[in-house]
């Protein structure tokens, strides 16, 4: 196992939360993704480098060149990381069954998308994790196409690179800088084990104010 999977199986043990809570006590409370960009199947996480998508819609493209456009884009997501996509458009679908089922056999972790997505049904028995802020049947044939791979992308108020790290669950989405990835999984765990001791002296009887006092986590 590479340093990558290590640390991408290690973030996957972790909870947007917790990573939060982190990235907080950096001075980086800013580091989630919009509210809106939801999970397709809550039950499932999405942890792993991150490589992102630009694009853009135009209704000039030909069917073909728009499908072409959007094949090579599939054929160069690198397996082990987390597509993220920012299409600038709020009316699309940017992914389907087709390229979801292509993605997973490539070994892509899972796609984040500041838009919509189709065929939601097939793409959750897939269980390819999927993120996305609406449904549509709606697809890029003929309107969209991508600008840009790899380069720095705006979500929200977030600059997102490739090489960042993201965490994604049911409570949200985090992404940590690529430069400080592994610090803060591993302070992530320190959290996380520090919250086991709580909990269990909460379920011993400890006064909720003593248990924070004495292990300086809730």
């Amino acid at each position: 196992m590479t340093q990558l999977e290590t640390l991408t199986e290690r973030l996957q043990g972790c909870y947007s939360g917790a990573v939060y809570d982190v990235l907080r006590g950096r001075d980086l409370p800013s580091q989630t993704l919009p509210e809106y960009i939801r999970p397709l199947d809550p039950k499932l996480k999405l942890a792993g480098p991150v490589f992102t998508i630009d694009g853009k819609r135009d209704d000039s493209l030909s069917a073909h060149e728009s499908l072409l456009r959007w094949c090579e884009l599939l054929s160069k997501a690198p397996g082990n990381s987390v597509l993220v996509c920012q299409p600038n458009d709020h009316t699309l679908a940017y992914m389907g069954e087709l390229s979801a089922e292509t993605l997973a056999y490539k070994k892509v972790l899972g796609y984040v998308v500041d838009g919509g997505c189709r065929d939601s049904a097939f793409i959750e028995s897939l269980g390819f994790p999927v993120f996305c802020k609406y449904f549509t049947p709606v697809d890029v044939v003929g309107k969209w196409a991508p600008t840009a791979l790899g380069a720095p992308i705006q979500v929200g108020h977030v600059t997102v690179h490739t090489g960042d790290y993201v965490l994604a669950d049911r409570d949200g989405i985090v992404v940590i800088p690529g430069a400080i990835a592994s610090e803060v999984v591993q302070e992530t765990e320190e959290v996380l084990r520090k919250e086991n001791l709580v909990r269990k002296a909460i379920l011993q009887g400890t006064d909720p104010v003593q248990a924070y006092l004495r292990y300086g986590k809730f």
